[in-house]
């Protein structure tokens, strides 16, 4: 009987578990970027408050291109105002995709660049 009520709980958790990563993967949102030489392709962007993804890609930007994230009106060359969870999770390589951590967003502005294939600040408002 204690194995039945073992393997039941067991079970229970590991439903419990994929419900809740099920509902978190629905709430991400994935927000898309290009690297080239110099820029991304994307100047500017709006959205919504919430929790997102960043896909960078390397289109011969560089060797390696990276992101940085941070509060609008921080000092951007200080990583301590970098929003660590907006880096990929590795350097991406030239003609490849890297994507980084989740990261909540909430209103207000911020700047994304390229320190690696050093880009243009460019702006996300999010509102």
């Amino acid at each position: 009987m204690k194995k039945i009520v073992s393997v039941l709980v067991v079970v229970l958790a590991f439903t419990f578990q994929s419900n809740a990563q099920d509902q978190m993967n629905k709430a991400t949102k994935t927000i898309a970027l290009e690297q080239t030489k110099g820029e991304f392709t994307q100047k500017g962007l709006t959205v919504d408050a919430g929790t997102y993804i960043f896909e960078v890609s390397n289109n011969h930007a560089a060797k390696e291109v990276g992101l940085v994230l941070v509060p609008k009106g921080k000092d951007a060359s200080n990583p301590e105002n970098h929003i660590k969870t907006a880096y990929v999770t590795t350097v991406v390589k030239d003609g490849e995709t890297q994507k980084t951590n989740a990261t909540t967003l909430t209103q207000g502005e911020y700047v994304y660049f390229c320190p690696l294939n050093p880009t243009p600040q460019y702006t996300l408002t999010v509102k």
